[in-house]
């Protein structure tokens, strides 16, 4: 990697990470349920076709999703991107706000131990994020001298849960490949109650649950792929381990900014579900590209002995993600077509139930449209993605939140050859 790519690198990092505290109480009523709203990046090719990542197996991306595919690799490859969300949660009662948002998608590396046989990545990324802000205006009488006086209740929530990942993948044969890794959970959630008053003489006072988790888990994958000269069809499956994770909860009172701790901490243990993933893909002569997933996550059976809003049996829902995308290049893999021949140009669409839903036996939904363009650059295996999304959330009926959300993203993927030694003729 040249000084040039590593300092954009660098600055990319710097800036997601501002707009990620800027944005972190901005976001959707739902991610105040369970641990939050759940994130994942497998790339950002994947992004712009609904997220329908398993199946993708290719030089020129690697796909986070499943180990099974990071044997197919022969660059040393960086990408980094950020993404901005706009939304508009609309109550049954038709009042709406409207929220801006910004997070980091994910830095992630992969590098080809053996070229086209052996291939190790490495990753650091969100897995669930909390940012909301819900109020409730009330009155209090205190004497009937005094009257009534206006006080407001906004109930809070930020944080989430990261993961960072390593791990391998292998050419077993010509058509099957494996890979697994180890994976590391982590993360800080605050919840907290702040309550401001009209009077001047009365403080501002600021509840805060604020719970520390941690835990290790593994995700294996199995790659089949059947080519020709013209066409690949490629099969996957993909399994993460139930996790456990270790939590720690304080609570803290103060006035203001100013907080106190209340009680000493208290331990338990958050479980988390085995996840499934499976896909399909099949391109044709490099130009075409059509790819679909299936996710299950059965975190009806998810428990917790740390105090978490909605996380029990009642609220907690057996999570089925369905999704897929269409890919076109017209230039397929010809690097002297013109420019906008070398774009990739992307659709895709994705249903997701959610794991949680504030009304027992309700369902919360999301759909969406995604889509985007795989920009060429001057460098040899450098591509910028750019790409969006447009959907909804849930539904005003029982007294839900319908969320309306506009998301673009862009994305750098920096592929580079290392380890060749250069020769002198």
């Amino acid at each position: 990697m040249t000084i040039r790519h590593l300092f954009v690198v660098l600055t990319l990092i710097s800036i997601t990470n501002i707009i990620y505290a800027q944005g972190r109480d901005d976001g959707s009523f739902y991610s105040r349920y369970g641990v939050g709203e759940l994130v994942s990046f497998a790339s950002s090719q994947a992004q712009a076709l609904g997220g329908a990542s398993a199946g993708l197996f290719s030089y020129n991306y690697m796909n986070f999703s499943n180990p099974g595919t990071w044997s197919r690799q022969t660059l040393v490859r960086v990408a980094i991107g950020a993404q901005f969300h706009r939304l508009e949660a609309l109550d049954a009662v038709g009042r709406s706000e409207q929220f801006t948002r910004g997070n980091f998608n994910a830095i992630q590396i992969g590098v080809p131990l053996i070229a086209g046989k052996l291939g190790m990545g490495v990753s650091y990324e969100p897995f669930s994020r909390i940012h909301y802000q819900v109020s409730t205006n009330n009155s209090v009488s205190v004497s009937p001298r005094e009257g009534e006086f206006a006080y407001r209740v906004n109930h809070e929530g930020s944080g989430g849960l990261h993961q960072a990942r390593i791990g391998l993948g292998f050419k077993l044969t010509s058509w099957a490949s494996i890979g697994a890794t180890a994976d590391i959970l982590f993360g800080i959630i605050e919840e907290g109650r702040r309550t401001t008053f009209e009077r001047l003489d009365l403080l501002e006072t600021n509840l805060v649950n604020t719970t520390r988790l941690f835990g290790v888990s593994s995700t294996a994958g199995v790659t089949l792929s059947f080519d020709s000269e013209e066409y690949e069809f490629v099969t996957t499956l993909t399994a993460t381990l139930p996790t456990s994770l270790d939590g720690t909860r304080n609570l803290t009172l103060g006035e203001s900014l100013n907080v106190d701790t209340l009680e000493t901490s208290t331990d338990g243990t958050l479980e988390l579900p085995t996840k499934l993933l499976g896909g399909v893909a099949f391109s044709y002569q490099n130009r075409w590209l059509i790819s679909t997933e299936v996710r299950y996550e059965p975190w009806s059976s998810a428990s917790t002995t740390v105090p978490l809003n909605a996380f029990n049996s009642t609220y907690l829902r057996d999570r089925v993600r369905y999704s897929m995308g269409v890919e076109f290049i017209p230039a397929g893999a010809s690097l002297q077509s013109s420019y906008l021949s070398r774009t990739a140009y992307r659709l895709g669409f994705y249903r997701d139930r959610l794991y949680v839903s504030p009304v027992p036996g309700r369902d919360v939904v999301v759909t969406a449209i995604t889509g985007g363009l795989g920009l060429p650059t001057l460098f040899f295996g450098t591509r910028v993605d750019l790409s969006f999304e447009i959907g909804t959330r849930g539904s005003t009926n029982y007294n839900l939140i319908r969320d309306r959300f506009i998301g673009v993203s862009a994305t750098l993927n920096i592929g580079e050859r290392w380890f060749v030694k250069r020769r002198l003729g």
